[in-house]
């Protein structure tokens, strides 16, 4: 089969599950991960992300279920047969061997012509812009240099496919950023199917084409950054995915073209019903909404869905502020307005009026 007519997906993951004794790593999970896609395992710690990447791996034996790579089963085989690239979270590099020898290490493992490796090393360390680190030795680079190293020794058996497990996560802020960046650049370039693990939305939300969230061992939700901060599956995923204002349960009502919500304490707020909501007239439903929906109203003016609450604190980034306040009946609400002008017009303590875009809110079934 060509490359043109091969539809097949580069990963399929089928009804895999993982036991620990009483305890569920991983419950039956399925995935397919397309030719040349970018796909994130994210979840909390513990949720079963990394042990599904290692079970891709070979590093963990399935308790079920089976790994299919390039339309060949590979449950049962080593790791070291697989042709699967793997950037640890440590980088598991060698220590006593430079940086030309560690990005070698697996081209003379398959025992590759002389000038072969030559070529190939060559090609992975300028991708990776380490051009003159060649003799370095592991312990003289920086973090972000040991992480460019890992990679290179990753990519340069031309994997079927790319595992990255929080390769990231042992960097500072500043470096975590650029690297994010070098990563989407070196998946643009290679075009590696690639799965990468991480518990840090805002990465997750700017690398992947698709996003696998997790819980439990269980998927909550596989979709587009997009199409998952925008209508979550479900709370979890709701309240996982950026930061999100869950309000309580409140009674769904429908009159024609417009949808209210009814809250105990603070009464009917409405919206343009959109196609989405599809829930019976008297059901309880739980409203979400992100800070950027919740917007502060000027002293005097007027809104629709408007609620008074008292401000309890305001947290300054820079760009913008997160100001927290405390709505009687609905509890406490976040609202992120671009400067710092909402600091000094509304102090801490003082009362402030916020109106809720309820068009724009996920509503999913209350329980």
């Amino acid at each position: 089969m060509n490359a043109t007519t091969d539809t097949r997906p580069a990963v399929e993951i089928v009804r895999v599950r993982k036991d620990y004794g009483g305890a569920v790593g991983v419950a039956d999970v399925s995935l397919n991960v397309g030719k040349g896609e970018f796909v994130t395992l994210l979840g909390p710690s513990g949720c079963g992300k990394s042990t599904l990447l290692g079970m891709i791996a070979g590093f963990v034996t399935p308790t079920a279920g089976k790994i299919v790579v390039d339309g060949i089963d590979l449950t049962e085989v080593e790791p070291y047969r697989r042709d699967i690239g793997m950037v640890f979270q440590s980088y598991a590099l060698f220590p006593h061997m430079n940086v030309f020898d560690n990005v070698a290490f697996g081209l003379r493992m398959r025992k590759l012509p002389k000038a072969e490796i030559e070529t190939e090393v060559r090609r992975a360390i300028d991708m990776m812009k380490l051009g003159g680190f060649e003799e370095r030795r592991v312990r003289q680079l920086s973090g972000g240099q040991q992480q460019r190293v890992a990679l290179a020794r990753a990519i340069v058996i031309r994997p079927k496919v790319l595992l990255l497990d929080e390769p990231l996560s042992a960097l500072d802020k500043n470096l975590r950023a650029q690297m994010q960046v070098e990563l989407s650049d070196l998946h643009r370039k290679t075009g590696l199917t690639t799965i990468f693990v991480t518990h840090d939305q805002g990465e997750a939300l700017s690398l992947s084409d698709r996003i696998v969230v997790m819980n439990r061992g269980e998927v909550q939700q596989v979709a587009a950054p997009i199409e998952l901060y925008r209508t979550p599956a479900n709370g979890f995923v709701a309240s996982f995915i950026g930061e999100i204002n869950a309000l309580p349960a409140a009674r769904y009502e429908v009159a024609g073209d417009e949808a209210g919500l009814v809250l105990p304490g603070i009464g009917r707020l409405a919206a343009a019903r959109r196609p989405e909501w599809s829930f019976a007239h008297g059901s309880d439903v739980h409203a979400f909404l992100r800070p950027e929906q919740v917007h502060p109203v000027r002293a005097g003016g007027t809104a629709v869905n408007a609620v008074n609450g008292v401000v309890t604190a305001h947290i300054y980034q820079g760009s913008h502020t997160i100001t927290r306040v405390q709505v009687e009946g609905i509890g406490a609400l976040e609202t992120r307005v671009t400067g710092s002008e909402i600091i000094g017009d509304h102090p801490v303590g003082t009362t402030i009026t916020l109106a809720l875009d309820v068009g724009q809110a996920v509503l999913l079934p209350a329980g």
